[in-house]
């Protein structure tokens, strides 16, 4: 069933990107009374799944999950239809119209993307507010059980002051994000502020690792359940153990330590159960276990019992709108550094670029709209952001040979234009190809 969530996530969040962007090659083509042979949501090669033709469109769904298209008249694309480029120019193709507008046409799939991202955030501030921890109110700083993150200088208990000169005002999902990127971390140990220079190879140690968090609040020790060959079984789901063997252990990194300490040992844990402390002997195995499993809790709880003071940001729908397009321009400008990164050879980050496989896996196993529209903004935002790459195949590249043309007032040839494309097309298989097969390779490494 799992899978299933994922897979309907995936399908979803991809069809609609595809279908707008599309869309936005589609309107303006129609606009300027270019005719549009083809509108498709994923390829059909040799068949479609579905098809049916309205007026000079044929619209339809392929079987081929890897895009979609708009196929326009007299222009030099991927399906390379040279018969009908060899015809002379008729008024309705693309290429008889002016560049300005042929520009228009190549630059709205991307427009759109763009345009789509910031109204899902806009959304997203009205719809959900923000809800976080502030950085002054984390009185024991964050939990850093990162081994990489730990290499590079962190501990258990910093507080993130600021990540390459941008204050740090609270903890959210993004920080984690913004330290892969960074190249200068401020942070507090113990009142004691000191910069942390970031490893020029950071991203490609993380790949080498088991996934976790590089950041995180730190947690209660919440009993989940009892094992069935635990000696302790006088412990009860929800119990939240304060301390062990008479050592604070308000933490489960603390908890964790002393239990290390003790292994093979009969302590007493203090508990916190119905709003009543007390205290039950536990006995530790020799591997500093007690053969429980451990439960979480939401922000909400975490504020009740004393641990945070959580903070509820909520928009009116003026507000939504610049809250909205800041985060959309910041997960913009956070995307361009990931691409610097990865074009960079010394940080070997290339070895994280992942394809279908990696989208897929984004997405999480239970629903949530919240979840869904984030994702799929910030794939709305790199799917604008790879179609702008000068590709020949891609939109960039058409862009690219535009300007180009309404600069020096010379078209390009055809003949050269069909070379482009066709180099074009090959760069982007062998994008495909490598993205893909890091897929392939992390899943059969296991990494």
């Amino acid at each position: 069933m799992d899978i299933v969530i994922k897979l309907a996530q995936f399908l979803l969040s991809l069809s609609l990107l595809i279908i707008l962007h599309e869309l936005g090659h589609f309107i303006p083509a129609k606009l300027f009374k270019t005719r549009v042979e083809k509108f498709y949501l994923f390829f059909d090669l040799k068949y479609s799944l579905l098809k049916k033709k309205i007026g000079e469109t044929e619209y339809g769904i392929g079987w081929l999950p890897l895009g979609g298209y708009v196929k326009i008249s007299g222009m030099i694309d991927e399906s390379m239809d040279k018969e009908q480029m060899a015809l002379p120019a008729q008024p309705w193709e693309f290429r008889s119209k002016p560049a300005w507008q042929r520009l228009i046409i190549m630059l709205g799939g991307v427009t759109v993307n763009f345009i789509l991202a910031f109204v899902i955030y806009i959304g997203m501030a009205f719809a959900y507010g923000d809800m976080f921890v502030a950085t002054a109110d984390l009185k024991d700083g964050l939990l850093i059980e990162n081994p990489v993150m730990q290499k590079a200088g962190f501990k258990t208990g910093d507080k993130i002051l600021a990540i390459d000169g941008e204050k740090v005002a609270k903890f959210d999902n993004q920080i984690n994000a913004n330290i892969v990127m960074a190249k200068h971390v401020l942070i507090d140990r113990n009142g004691d502020t000191q910069t942390i220079t970031m490893p020029i190879q950071f991203v490609d140690e993380l790949s080498k690792q088991a996934k976790s968090p590089l950041v995180s609040l730190r947690m209660p020790f919440v009993v989940g359940g009892v094992d069935d060959d635990s000696k302790n079984k006088d412990l009860q789901p929800k119990d939240i153990v304060l301390r062990l063997n008479e050592e604070p252990a308000k933490y489960f990194d603390q908890a964790k330590a002393i239990l290390e300490k003790n292994k093979g040992k009969l302590i007493v844990a203090g508990i916190l159960r119905n709003d009543k402390e007390m205290q039950v002997p536990v006995q530790v195995d020799a591997d500093g276990k007690l053969g429980i499993h451990t439960a979480a809790l939401d922000l909400q709880s975490l504020e009740k019992l004393g641990y945070y003071k959580v903070s509820k940001q909520e928009y009116g729908f003026v507000e939504s709108f610049p809250v909205g397009i800041q985060k959309g321009a910041d997960q913009l400008v956070g995307y361009g550094k990931q691409l610097k990164m990865i074009f960079n050879p010394e940080t070997k980050a290339y070895k994280q670029v992942g394809g279908f496989a990696a989208i897929f896996n984004i997405f999480p196993s239970s629903w949530s709209w919240e979840v869904f529209w984030n994702i799929t903004a910030l794939l709305s935002i790199m799917l604008g952001v790879m179609n702008l790459l000068p590709i020949p195949a891609l939109d960039g590249g058409h862009v690219i040979f535009l300007l180009y043309e309404i600069i020096s007032g010379k078209k390009p040839s055809d003949k050269f234009l069909e070379n482009a494309q066709m180099v074009g097309f090959v760069l982007l298989i062998s994008l495909l190809l490598f993205a893909n097969g890091n897929d392939i390779y992390k899943a059969i490494v296991g990494k």
